[in-house]
């Protein structure tokens, strides 16, 4: 089945390129284009697509309140959001999945990385290249929001819980976790799935950006 994606950038020339290039990846189609965050909360809402794929400078509303319109206030079964930028900037990158983004891409990636990137959203897998995961995760978790301190779970971790956080926060893929720690696939998922409700996160990169606020990334 088809990976639905609606696309949204104030340039035309970048949000033809986009959807040519992800229309021409097997089982990703672009449903949606949008010019502005307006537009494209609109169509996200109306198309329902499982990614969406949104610039974070557009007018009338950034990609950042666009996504955050789209996944937060408990929002019923919302689209999995990747913020693509020009700019490599962990306060654009704070600010996204602080959002609800569940990642963050930069334009100048080629179309193989554009194409793992809507597929990884659309499983709700890891979506920032673990090469850089660690140092966008590690700048942020010292900045914006360093009075606040992050939410105690609701249920002590367990040891193993704890060994897939720190693998989450290192920007592992569920079946990389599955190989370092010998378990299997779905008992990655499980454990997932228990860290997002002990700690109250929406998706795995809010549970490695608790990691690093709380210091429990591991090395």
């Amino acid at each position: 089945m088809s990976v639905r994606v609606v696309v949204a950038d104030d340039q035309e020339i970048v949000r033809t390129g986009l959807t040519m290039i992800l229309n021409a990846q097997p089982g990703i189609t672009v449903v949606g284009q949008a010019a502005d965050g307006h537009r494209a909360v609109e169509l996200a809402r109306s198309l329902r697509p499982e990614v969406c794929l949104f610039d974070i400078r557009m007018p009338g509303i950034d990609g950042i309140e666009a996504t955050r319109r789209l996944t937060g206030g408990g929002a019923a079964d919302p689209p999995a959001v990747v913020v693509i930028t020009t700019f490599d900037l962990d306060e654009y990158v704070h600010a996204a999945l602080k959002a609800g983004a569940r990642g963050f891409l930069l334009k100048d990636a080629g179309p193989d990385m554009l194409a793992q990137a809507v597929h990884a959203a659309a499983r709700g897998d890891a979506l920032i290249a673990p090469s850089i995961t660690a140092r966008l995760l590690a700048a942020f978790a010292h900045t914006g929001e360093a009075s606040t301190a992050p939410p105690q779970p609701v249920e002590a971790l367990t040891h193993r819980e704890e060994a897939v956080l720190a693998a989450v926060a290192r920007g592992r893929t569920n079946a990389e976790i599955a190989a370092e720690l010998h378990i299997s696939l779905s008992t990655v998922k499980t454990h997932v799935a228990r860290l997002m409700d002990k700690l109250g996160a929406r998706n795995r990169v809010e549970i490695a950006m608790w990691a690093y606020e709380t210091n429990r990334a591991g090395g």
